[in-house]
């Protein structure tokens, strides 16, 4: 096995030496004005240091129409001092009354925004970097790169910024720290791109891109750069918190008051430390509840900002969201309920040494089996090749449950983004290895792909996979072993020169998923038959979608309702309706139906989000299933009401209602925040759960707890 991945190692390997580079033009280039006085974050441009710094306003449209002039003029200015980078943003807009500004909550998002990010690489290396977001409210997002071109916006990192709407358009002023950085002092240059949304026509305008797209393989240049000081490095970020809990079943109650502490701190530039203490994740928002039609277990994604700090270096073979990954966080401090588990204590070190980047992470916490304590680690570290290409290693050790389990692996990608007419070329291999207590053998998995991603014209994709039946990543996620995994896409995207039509869509993707030591299979063919996108992102798809199931065992999809093993082919047509966010209500809703295992299904997905002002987001959402089968019929309903409120940039009240039919339960997570400055934050969430224990359709609470958090960031 492990030489059949080193075999498809060398292969790519190989494809990496024919590197094919287009003729580009010569890279854009800015110098940063140091200026002695900084300016006022306040969103007014009468500064002084903005009569005299760097500016641009050489920015063109990425989508629709790429590199052609914008409609409406804009002007990006740079200035630095020893401890900060500041931007400043003037955008003129013919129609000021149009300006989309709907954002005023820390963690709200809208694609629809009139906004202005910048993106920073300060290694200039097209590897790792940071985008920093700010609306015309002066609402702050902020991101890590967790790979050339893609980015996490959970993660936080202390700035400051401000907005300002006026007659002619609106203005923005940020300031970065540069503690909230990774940098080498000595580097007097770093990458720079800067990003102009306009919420109106959901355009999108820049200074460099390519293939309609912005990330970190092309990038200009900010140069000039100097004397920058990153003080200690240090971050102390004490807390305490109060919670308070109840079981309406039992009637027992528990009060709770503990301190905790986070310290982070950059002993060189190029290495982060960070130790948290009896850590507290109040605050984080509850998992949005899914259905399961399946026999396997569901993906819910990382949302607590520990774990999400530098989770970019832990990211392994570009396996998102699928069975196969090393490493996934949410097995750590939860159980396989998602149930908290006490966690003690975590460190972890990232960083950068040459070409090498790496990062470990141990964790100490209450076992998920009740008894002792666990101590869990992972450690990964990648090396750079070629211009955009790396191989790297992970390795794991710990079970959340007591299992002795350890995990060693090897990956490496083939990235290409510079083939003539802006085209792209991707491709990867990765091979892991698990040495579980209790099993023995048939423990590796390994697999293969190449793509090209392009934006525009023709774009492919196949990929292969094999998880071995023992294999076992205790630390990560694989929901599907003893399988073989196929999968192959091919698409054609059109974009006509017309004033209403953005692009047109069509493509096939098709899997097959198939037992190594059985005959039980899964085979499922998409057929794209449109998907047309207006000038204002809106978009309609419209899909044909075959499925076949060998089933080598039954098993019940409900209660009392079992699906027989045996052979199943069935189809089902599926319509979605996507509305652009700026507009003030907005939807993403699916209808699906047809044939379901050997009967039928009505299947439809709404999400519909209402905001009448910058001050209220109402979203209602939720899942319904009508299944038919000749074992019996039943129906699934999911429901989720958001209703938030933000009363200006640092107050905000948050809160999540969900229900569903099949736990018969009722979630309530409602979260009051106070964010005077970033960095600085107050927390009161309260979270009941009720049931109906007697299906007369009341429901008595169960569960309820209230939390109260406070944490200040002192920087050294």
């Amino acid at each position: 096995m492990l030489r059949r991945a080193s075999r498809g190692m060398a292969a790519l390997a190989c494809l990496a030496a024919v590197h094919a580079a287009a003729d580009e033009p010569a890279r854009k280039s800015m110098t940063a004005y140091r200026t002695e006085k900084p300016p006022v974050i306040d969103g007014v441009l009468d500064d002084p240091v903005w009569r005299q710094a760097a500016c641009v306003e050489d920015m063109h449209i990425v989508v629709s129409n790429e590199g052609a002039p914008p409609g409406d003029r804009s002007r990006i200015c740079v200035a630095y001092d020893d401890n900060a980078l500041y931007f400043a943003a003037r955008f003129w807009d013919r129609r000021p009354d149009t300006v989309v500004a709907k954002v005023l909550r820390k963690t709200d998002v809208s694609f629809g925004e009139d906004g202005f990010t910048v993106t920073l690489d300060p290694y200039d290396q097209g590897r790792s970097g940071y985008a920093f977001d700010v609306n015309p409210n002066g609402m702050r997002s902020e991101a890590i790169y967790t790979d050339v071109d893609r980015q996490n916006w959970d993660w936080e990192g202390i700035w400051d910024a401000a907005g300002r709407r006026d007659a002619e358009g609106w203005t923005a002023e940020s300031m970065i720290p540069l503690k909230t950085l990774s940098f080498d002092p000595a580097r007097d240059a770093w990458g720079v791109n800067f990003t102009r949304w306009h919420g109106s026509d959901n355009e999108q305008f820049g200074w460099v891109s390519f293939n309609r797209t912005q990330d970190l393989s092309r990038t200009g240049e900010l140069v000039g750069l100097s004397g920058l000081q990153q003080g200690r490095g240090l971050d102390v970020v004490p807390g305490v918190r109060f919670k308070s809990s109840e079981d309406d079943l039992t009637g027992e109650d528990a009060n709770e008051f503990e301190p905790s502490l986070d310290v982070f701190w950059k002993p060189t530039p190029n290495l982060t430390t960070a130790l948290t203490l009896n850590p507290d994740f109040a605050g984080t928002t509850a998992d949005a509840r899914q259905t399961n039609l399946t026999r396997f277990d569901l993906f819910f994604p990382e949302q607590r900002a520990f774990f999400l700090q530098d989770s970019d270096v832990f990211e392994f073979g570009r396996i998102e969201r699928e069975s196969g990954q090393p490493f996934f966080s949410r097995r750590i401090g939860l159980d396989d309920d998602g149930t908290p588990l006490t966690l003690d204590a975590g460190l972890k070190m990232s960083g950068r040494a040459g070409p090498w980047n790496f990062g470990f992470l141990g964790v100490r916490q209450d076992s998920a089996s009740g008894e002792g304590s666990e101590d869990l680690f992972v450690g990964r570290a990648f090396a750079h090749l070629l211009a955009e290409s790396a191989i790297g290693m992970i390795a794991t050790s710990g079970s959340p449950d007591g299992t002795d389990n350890t995990l060693g692996g090897l990956d490496f990608r083939y990235l290409n983004t510079r083939l003539p007419e802006g085209r792209v070329l991707e491709a990867t291999a990765w091979y892991q290895q698990t040495d579980t207590e209790g099993l023995v053998g048939d423990d590796a998995a390994w697999g293969l792909s190449i793509a090209m991603p392009n934006r525009e014209g023709w774009k492919g994709e196949v990929a292969f996979k094999l998880l071995e039946e023992n294999y076992f990543p205790a630390l990560g996620f694989a929901n599907r072993t003893d399988i073989r995994d196929y999968a192959a896409e091919v698409g054609y995207t059109w974009r006509p020169d017309t004033d209403h039509i953005r692009s047109v869509e069509s493509g096939i993707e098709a899997s097959l998923i198939e037992e190594i030591n059985g005959t039980e299979r899964s085979r499922q063919v998409e057929l794209e038959l449109v998907k047309l996108e207006n000038q204002t992102a809106d978009w309609i798809e419209i899909e044909q979608i075959f499925v076949e199931e060998r089933l080598s065992a039954p098993f019940e999809i409900s209660d009392g309702i079992v699906i027989p093993a045996g052979d199943y082919t069935y189809d089902h047509r599926c319509v979605t309706l996507y509305t652009g966010e700026q507009r003030d209500l907005a939807t993403d809703s699916t209808l699906c139906e047809g044939g379901f295992f050997d009967g039928s299904i009505l299947n439809a997905s709404l999400l519909i989000v209402w905001r009448p002002s910058m001050h209220l987001r109402v979203g209602v959402g939720g899942e319904y299933n009508d299944v038919h089968l000749p074992q019996g019929d039943f129906i699934t309903r999911l429901l989720r009401l958001n209703l938030d409120l933000a009363f200006n940039v640092a107050w905000s009240w948050e809160n999540f209602f969900q229900y569903d039919n099949v736990s018969d339960t009722i979630g309530v997570n409602s979260i009051l925040r106070w964010i005077p400055r970033a960095g600085r934050e107050t927390v009161l969430a309260v979270n009941s759960n009720y049931e109906d224990f007697d299906g007369d359709d009341r429901f008595r609470s169960f569960a309820s707890d209230l939390t109260f958090k406070l944490s200040y960031t002192f920087r050294f």
